[in-house]
């Protein structure tokens, strides 16, 4: 980027972190009133994550432990459950900011271009990013980079894979111990598994294909070329994905699905659509596996990646995951490193992998996995080992690193429904998908933003 370009960048980016402070003060949202000290001799760490309920009781034993673990750093957190990203926004604008956060929204390219975030090569040692940059499973490389920084370090990796009712495959005379291997053989056995009344309405989906990120790998394809460093949305195995879902919806009729799927109601504990028999066969994210085990401990399932297509891409598909960054203008970075090590495994992998059984997460390092506490953990549920053959994988993608991460990921739903409910043909959503986001850069461009 030109010089005079990158000021006008910074020139935009400081205006609107002024009308955002501006904003803040009312209320001084951004500035919410701090826990009390344990340690007051300690140096403060100030830490926000997004988590409630159950899930802020692990994040607040990781705190302690932390806490306990050393005697120069208090880690002191505060749960931000809504609006997060806005209230970092404030804080950075008020010279605020935590001195780091757990986050797992697409911020990384936007925030690390409008330095926002720090890269964090320079607060580890060179052993430790050695240790990192050769041990690290390829997706978690993938997650935290950004023109070859490091802004983030997942804390746990997000992978889906398929969940199966061996109990319904039976019903329907079907061996669950063979289950089919490729896309086309469940599409071959989904009718059987099929449910209906008697005014021929969906009572259960016997298959339902994943959405388009996670099929695209599978059919060789991708919006993401990383190699190469740059956007591939024209491509025709993207075309050919997206016709796989289409079709797997016309099978039982896209008004029919969505009115089947309107009635699910919550997702969360025993009333996950899963656990009340809703789908026979069904893609979904590996904190399934703590859900099931918490509030349907009886439950018949299994768990696979997912097939490939005929002649596709075995161990292929999307991912996503939490992951800790520090803000630039953190007061305590070494601190936040700290507990950012601590947490994800970089200088104790063994001791991290407690962490990880007590939020059902996947972990960053193979010697996590290895460790005897999580092999222990993966003797109680089994059903994680599929998606941890996945990690290894080179063809599970997060979402691409750029810019305009959201406004692509954006479109890329956009143009998926389109296609789901008739309006336009896989082909044109995918040419209409390269136009847009082409018009988009082209005008960023032009304003002199950075692409």
């Amino acid at each position: 980027m030109a010089v005079e370009t990158m000021a006008i960048e910074r020139s935009r980016i400081k205006s609107g972190l002024l009308a955002v402070a501006a904003i803040a003060l009312i209320g001084f949202i951004f500035k919410p009133k701090p826990p009390v000290q344990s340690y007051p001799n300690r140096k403060k760490v100030r830490f926000w994550h997004m988590w409630s309920g159950e899930w802020k009781d692990v994040i607040d034993k990781i705190v302690l432990r932390f806490n306990q673990s050393q005697d120069k750093y208090e880690l002191v957190s505060l749960s931000i459950p809504s609006g997060a990203s806005t209230k970092f926004l404030m804080g950075v604008a008020g010279g605020n900011p935590p001195d780091v956060m757990a986050q797992w929204e697409q911020v990384i390219p936007t925030w690390a271009e409008s330095g926002l975030i720090q890269d964090l090569r320079p607060l580890m040692s060179p052993e430790e990013y050695a240790m990192f940059d050769r041990e690290a499973y390829p997706l978690v490389k993938k997650i935290g980079m950004y023109k070859g920084k490091l802004y983030g370090v997942t804390t746990g990796i997000n992978i889906s894979g398929i969940y199966y009712r061996p109990d319904f495959f039976r019903a329907a005379g079907i061996d669950p111990d063979h289950f089919p291997k490729t896309l086309e053989e469940i599409d071959a056995i989904a009718p059987k598994l099929d449910v209906w009344d008697k005014d021929k309405q969906l009572k259960r989906i016997g298959w339902l294909s994943p959405n388009w990120t996670s099929l695209a790998p599978a059919f060789g394809g991708g919006f993401y070329d990383w190699k190469a460093g740059k956007l591939t949305l024209d491509r025709p195995e993207n075309v050919r994905a997206l016709e796989y879902m289409v079709n797997s919806r016309k099978r039982l009729g896209f008004d029919r699905v969505v009115r089947f799927q309107s009635g699910y109601g919550s997702d969360f504990g025993a009333a996950w659509s899963f656990i009340g028999g809703a789908q026979a066969i069904q893609m979904d994210g590996m904190w399934r596996i703590e859900q099931i085990g918490k509030y349907a401990p009886n439950l018949p399932y299994r768990v696979i990646a997912m097939p490939p297509p005929k002649g596709g891409v075995p161990l292929s598909g999307s991912t996503g995951g939490n992951f800790m960054i520090i803000p630039t203008g953190a007061k305590n970075p070494k601190g936040a490193a700290a507990f950012l090590k601590f947490w994800s495994g970089i200088d104790n992998p063994e001791r991290a992998a407690e962490f990880y059984t007590w939020g059902g997460w996947l972990p960053l390092y193979p010697r996590v996995t290895n460790s005897k506490i999580y092999q222990d953990y993966l003797k109680k549920y089994p059903q994680y080992k599929p998606m941890l053959a996945m990690m290894g994988s080179e063809h599970v993608d997060p979402s691409p690193p750029v810019i305009i991460q959201q406004f692509l990921m954006d479109k890329i739903n956009q143009k998926q429904d389109l296609a789901l409910r008739g309006v336009i043909t896989p082909s044109q959503a995918v040419k209409d998908l390269a136009r847009e986001v082409n018009e988009e850069l082209g005008r960023r461009r032009k304003l002199g933003y950075a692409e």
